[in-house]
């Protein structure tokens, strides 16, 4: 009895595109065509099978066992209908070492790549996650990892951070994230060719999913001006990351190694003026003028908790004015320096939200509590605000 000839070819196939060698399905298959025998009327209790790789021919051997197991008399017993049983078999087994081996390729491509961004369209959506395709793999998003309030539609296209590669049993699992700060570092690097080639570095990202984010960047370059670079012209490469984040407000402030100047930048769009630094207790105590307070504090006191966890100390805004009662940035929120997942991580600045400088004296005055309206607004970098 011999295997199908299609059988053989398909065994070919596989060895050629999934690197499975031919006799470890062989052996497989050999195993499996045991177990079959066994089932069939009138078989021995133990069986071996051979299977010639050249020929395609199969044969089973009845075995007789002592006491200690040896094998004391074997023989011929292949059934007569075993060519139609040894081909529905093999089928099985190629099958399910097609998918191992699919498995495998899959593990080995994506294992190593947790921090990288990855494209994949939305497949399912429910409360509990988000599946992907990403053209060779799935990829899950738990709930957890999603940007509140965000809308996820089925056929829609989105970028996403790999967190997690796991090689579980029933195949890799690929965990990713659009919550996670570095999703924010990742698709900047897309869009500012002077992060890439480390030109520009980002520092520090301090993010709300959602609501906004505000990176670091330094430039190691007097002539490269690390906002200006990220931000863009009009604020076109800044632009196609909030379009990502669905809006998203990303505000690119400058590092600055003087950390009162840093805090100060970091406060923006309001204008601070003057910073009272504690290095103990890594406290800093900011003065900004009356009709600035709002806007430093900004909505529920989001500006004042990312600029905290930007510059990592704990934040206390107060007016000039002495009958305005102090702010201070929510203790749980203080000083909390995102870790980076893969390399440094790094933060943007949204089109229209600016950061000022702690020298920016001559800038506009901005209105309290006003706060850029849209992702579109007019972006301005700090050369435009020395002139």
């Amino acid at each position: 009895m011999k295997i199908d000839f299609q059988v053989m070819e398909a065994l070919e196939l596989l060895e050629r595109e999934r690197g499975v060698p031919v006799e470890m399905i062989l052996d497989a298959l050999a195993n499996a065509l045991v177990s079959a025998y066994k089932r069939s009327p009138g078989a021995a209790e133990e069986a071996r099978v051979t299977i010639d790789p050249d020929e395609g021919d199969i044969l089973v051997y009845a075995q007789e066992l002592d006491e200690d197991g040896n094998v004391i008399r074997e023989w011929e017993d292949t059934p007569d209908d075993f060519g139609r049983i040894a081909a529905q078999t093999a089928k099985q087994v190629i099958a399910q070492r097609l998918n191992e081996a699919k498995r495998g390729q899959v593990y080995d491509i994506y294992q190593g790549r947790e921090g990288d961004l990855v494209t994949g369209i939305i497949q399912q959506v429910d409360h509990r996650y988000v599946i992907l395709d990403l053209g060779d793999a799935e990829a899950l998003m738990p709930g957890s990892e999603r940007i509140p309030y965000e809308r996820l539609e089925r056929g829609n296209r989105v970028k996403a951070l790999i967190l997690e590669v796991r090689n579980e049993a029933k195949g890799p699992q690929i965990v990713v994230s659009r919550s996670h700060p570095d999703l924010v570092r990742e698709l900047l690097k897309l869009e500012v060719p002077e992060i890439v080639d480390g030109t520009v570095e980002i520092t520090a990202i301090a993010r709300e999913p959602g609501h906004r984010t505000k990176i670091a960047v330094l430039s190691h370059d007097s002539n490269v001006d690390p906002k200006g670079a990220c931000v863009g012209a009009r604020g076109s490469r800044v632009r196609q990351v909030v379009n990502e984040l669905r809006g998203e407000k990303v505000d690119v402030v400058q590092h600055r190694d003087d950390i009162r100047q840093f805090i100060a930048e970091a406060l923006g769009p309001a204008r601070v003026q003057e910073v009272v630094i504690d290095e103990e207790d890594r406290t800093a105590v900011v003065i900004v003028s009356d009709n600035q307070l709002s806007l430093a504090i900004g909505k529920e006191g989001q500006n004042a908790r990312l600029a905290a966890r930007l510059s990592g100390y704990r934040i206390d805004i107060r007016s000039d004015q002495p009958e305005t009662p102090e702010v201070e940035a929510p203790e749980e929120e203080a000083p909390r320096v995102e870790a980076p997942v893969a390399e440094p991580a790094a933060e943007a600045v949204a089109p229209g939200d600016d950061a000022t400088s702690a020298d920016a004296d001559l800038a506009k005055p901005v209105a309290a509590g006003d706060e850029p309206e849209s992702a579109d607004a007019e972006i301005t970098t700090a050369n435009d605000e020395e002139e």
